[in-house]
């Protein structure tokens, strides 16, 4: 019996720790025709994608010509460059999306975000049974540069993050069986 009852608590154990299996996309702005420049529609690109809590954003830029900075609804609408949340000018800003809410970020070179150099991502819950929620400021931290020598992918790609659990729960399901 106590036999039984160990089985049953490691296979819940197993089943829970699987459950905290989520997949998380990584964006590359502006991809698969365009990257963070003056050519590329990001409304339209915005439009055409989907984004959840754990996906990361991806700026490829060039450093001597562009930046990223993120900036709230107001600065957004009105492209003002002052009082920005965070900037970051490295060439390759990454951003990970850990709240539900919009985003807002914009080039704070001159004339760049009135030429359309701007792109407003909504956020939505990576669990479809999550209430939604009132879009908010973002979370700190935000944009930060990747370790030189580090190239982002050329694309959009699909990146599995797992619990911390997950290694002990298939483990523990191996034990059952």
């Amino acid at each position: 019996m106590t036999n039984m009852v160990y089985k049953i608590l490691l296979a819940a154990v197993a089943i829970a720790s699987i459950a905290q299996l989520t997949i998380a996309t990584n964006y590359t702005v502006g991809a698969p025709s365009g990257s963070w420049d003056l050519q590329t529609n990001f409304t339209q690109w915005a439009d055409s994608n989907t984004f959840h809590t754990g996906d990361v954003l991806i700026f490829t830029y060039s450093a001597s010509q562009h930046d990223v900075l993120e900036v709230t609804k107001a600065n957004y609408d009105s492209c003002t460059t002052s009082s920005p949340i965070t900037t970051d000018a490295s060439g390759n800003t990454v951003v990970t999306l850990g709240t539900t809410g919009t985003r807002y970020f914009i080039c704070g070179i001159p004339g760049h975000c009135t030429s359309g150099m701007k792109v407003q991502i909504d956020v939505s819950s990576s669990s479809s049974s999550s209430p939604p929620s009132v879009p908010s400021t973002p979370e700190s931290p935000s944009p930060t540069a990747s370790s030189p020598g580090s190239s982002p992918p050329s694309s959009a790609a699909t990146s599995v993050v797992a619990g911390v659990g997950l290694g002990l729960g298939l483990a523990a399901a191996l034990l059952v069986l």
